[in-house]
């Protein structure tokens, strides 16, 4: 490969909640106080949501988001043909969302329009650069089986988050119909309380459907205990054929059928934010294996765009940094 050009079919569909993100710095016991479980995503309601909001004060910044939607924005920016499938209010924050991503690049052909109010996520960053979030799923949440059909699923990858598990039956439609497709399966764990939560779930979708698997120290330690990441990552290899595990400023391991390959994390000055990280680092890894990269040269994708957006406030990145990434990407997968 010399070239890397935007790709002309849906290479990957990510398939997630359309969430506008709000971002605020807090103390520690701001987090205690809102009832959160610290570094996770807890699932909030009207109420709750705006109790929390109410103390914040001051200006917040507000950013289109999601796990999938996130990961989608990356692809496209990389030069991938990506879109999002998901659903959102017919209100102004779906309106945002939607056209923002559509100006990042994303394709927005498969947002499913609802009734009710959009998704938002409160993303609170304490000073050591932890996010904590809360999270109203709105119309995002009522998303149904009948609203997709195989025909939404044309694309190499089908990319899943983890979420998605709250809404089993719409998960899935989504794996069979992906399935039927052709499409390969990719899913990120996405927190380890879905961990706690659905282990015994997860554990059956990963062995029926999964062809990648991504997920952080936190989620493989709630999947299989606190045994060393190595034995982790090769007991998920055990159960899907190629293995993301993120290990932060430690780097990742990947596994490709069987195959272990350590990953050096790029050396950061002052991390700001974590918020999108693993989101950004999984974009990397896709779009290198979509181009036939190595395992070890996905992974060192992963680790560019994961090093870039900890340095910024939430997961949007601005177009000169951007031109860096692409560089730094493309200069690896030329790599012989």
């Amino acid at each position: 490969m010399t070239e890397f050009l935007p790709m002309e079919r849906v290479d990957c569909l990510g398939v997630g909640s359309p969430i506008v993100d709000t971002l605020a710095f807090v103390s520690e016991d701001f987090v205690i106080k809102s009832g959160a479980a610290r570094g996770s995503m807890t699932l909030v309601d009207d109420k709750c949501m705006a109790q929390v909001m109410a103390g914040l004060g001051g200006a917040l910044a507000e950013a289109p988001g999601g796990s999938a939607g996130n990961t989608v924005v990356a692809l496209a920016r990389l030069g991938a043909n990506a879109a999002l499938l998901g659903k959102t209010g017919d209100d102004e924050t779906g309106t945002y969302y939607c056209e923002a991503l559509a100006r990042a690049g994303g394709k927005i052909d498969h947002i499913k329009k609802g009734t009710g109010a959009s998704a938002r996520c409160l993303s609170m960053i304490t000073p050591d650069a932890q996010r904590t979030m809360m999270t109203n799923l709105g119309a995002a949440a009522t998303i149904r089986p009948d609203e997709i059909s195989v025909e939404d699923f044309d694309a190499r990858l089908v990319y899943l988050e983890g979420y998605l598990i709250y809404n089993r039956p719409f998960m899935d439609a989504v794996l069979e119909n992906a399935r039927k497709a052709g499409a390969k399966i990719g899913l990120d764990l996405g927190s380890y309380s879905i961990v706690e939560s659905m282990r015994e779930d997860l554990l059956g979708i990963l062995k029926e459907y999964v062809h990648f698997v991504i997920a952080n120290e936190d989620e493989a330690r709630a999947m299989f205990g606190d045994i060393p990441a190595e034995e982790q990552a090769r007991k998920f290899g055990e159960i899907c054929p190629m293995v993301l595990l993120n290990q932060g400023a430690k780097g990742s391991i990947v596994v490709n059928e069987g195959s272990l390959n350590h990953i050096p994390a790029f050396h950061i000055e002052r991390v700001l934010d974590t918020t999108g990280a693993g989101d950004l680092c999984i974009a990397g890894f896709l779009y290198a294996w979509l181009n036939g990269a190595s395992p070890s040269q996905c992974g060192e994708c992963g680790a560019v765009l994961g090093s870039e957006v900890v340095q910024v406030m939430g997961a949007f990145l601005d177009e000169v940094t951007w031109k860096r990434i692409r560089k730094a990407v493309g200069d690896i997968l030329r790599r012989a």
